[in-house]
């Protein structure tokens, strides 16, 4: 039955999976009342222009929704400390809520290095603010992390005259999610970076970054982009299937609740498609998300189970990624017959493609979608031209 006008739904998180959830359910017919929990003093906004437009320009990531018109009550600066499922209500800083759907939108917090120095992390409007702020002609830059947010800021930073070491423990930048062949190749993009492979930190000290050798990287501002980790501690006694990614979902975003759904970093959810699940930390999962759960709650279960995507704008490249892969997919690298835009393919062991990679070419991860989607066997052989479609 569709929830009706003394329903209550309490989004808790104030980032683009709380908004899109928000402005979803009213696109959906929801008359009942909305609440959003956000722990800053900001609106709900998108997180992507942080580690991009935000460092270098006085971009603004809000979402363009405007919530009086959504008829949507947000509460700025209150953060959840409890879930009381028995009594429906979350615990926060400014006193308990209650609730007749609950979806938990928290995201995720940044991994952080030992050490009494000084480290930037990028995750909320103030920290690009900060980072923003020591971006300058000359300035010495440590970035621990080749990651996403490691290239990005690195990226940024470099356009702006910085002096830019990144340290990386592994073999190479997202060797770990796409293998050593295409990190071989992403790293030569790191034009202007003296990137470092194989090296480790031992802390963060006040004058830089003292690496496990010894050595001292001297810094004006040292930036850790190692990882993050769902924000779940304040549901530790709320009883909810938790594992290593997040809170366990199923396709529709439902816990094992049925009055509480979860969306985003903070979510594991089960893709009915790729038969595991998926947490993938970036933008289009939260986004997608919102829509989603919001689908679920007025029982319209159409397009649940999205195919994950993602991208990054890094070195004057845009790199985008649909799919999944497993580690025991087949790799092909595929070459651009004139310029030097380039792409990867994961096929499983009966032909299907699980997964894309593209650099520089955008037409190619249109393709490879729909082809994942199609779910048909393809010819290996013919995917080494990236103009071919799949």
């Amino acid at each position: 039955m569709t929830p009706g006008d003394d329903h209550h739904v309490l989004v808790v998180g104030g980032g683009i999976g709380g908004g899109r959830t928000c402005a979803a359910l009213r696109s959906e017919g929801f008359t009942g009342r909305v609440t959003l929990v956000g722990g800053e003093d900001h609106d709900p906004y998108d997180r992507p222009p942080l580690s991009k437009s935000c460092l270098t320009e006085s971009a603004d990531p809000g979402l363009g929704l405007d919530f009086d018109d959504l008829e949507v009550t947000v509460r700025r600066g209150v953060w959840a400390t409890g879930l009381d499922r028995d009594a429906k209500t979350v615990a926060t800083t400014a006193g308990d809520i209650g609730y007749d759907t609950v979806v938990l939108a928290t995201g995720s917090t940044p991994v952080r290095l030992p050490g009494p120095g000084g480290q930037l992390t990028l995750r909320t409007r103030e920290d690009a603010e900060k980072l923003a702020a020591v971006l300058r002609p000359g300035a010495r830059l440590v970035i621990v992390g080749a990651g996403w947010i490691g290239a990005e800021v690195a990226t940024a930073a470099v356009g702006m005259g910085c002096s830019v070491i990144c340290v990386e423990a592994g073999d190479g930048p997202h060797v770990g999610p796409f293998g050593a062949d295409v990190s071989l190749r992403l790293a030569a993009l790191w034009e202007g970076v003296d990137l470092r492979l194989r090296t480790g930190v031992a802390e963060v000290e006040v004058a830089g970054v003292r690496l496990t050798d010894g050595t001292l990287l001297a810094a004006d501002a040292v930036v850790v982009g190692i990882g993050s980790r769902a924000d779940v501690g304040w549901l530790t006694e709320a009883g909810l299937d938790v594992d290593r990614f997040g809170v366990c979902v199923d396709s529709r975003r439902r816990t094992n609740d049925p009055a509480v759904y979860a969306i985003g970093d903070v979510a594991s959810r089960w893709s009915n498609r790729l038969s595991q699940r998926v947490h993938t930390g970036h933008w289009d999962e939260a986004a997608v998300g919102g829509a989603v759960v919001a689908r679920s709650i007025m029982h319209c279960h159409k397009g649940t189970d999205d195919i994950p995507y993602f991208w990054s704008d890094q070195f004057g490249r845009k790199i985008q990624y649909v799919g999944q892969h497993r580690r025991d997919d087949r790799l092909i690298v595929r070459e651009h017959p004139t310029t030097d835009r380039w792409g990867a393919v994961w096929l499983d062991s009966e032909g299907r493609i699980t997964a894309h990679l593209s650099v520089g070419f955008p037409r190619a991860m249109i393709q490879a979608r729909a082809a994942i989607a199609n779910g048909h066997r393809v010819d290996g052989g013919n995917l080494t031209d990236l103009t071919t479609p799949p």
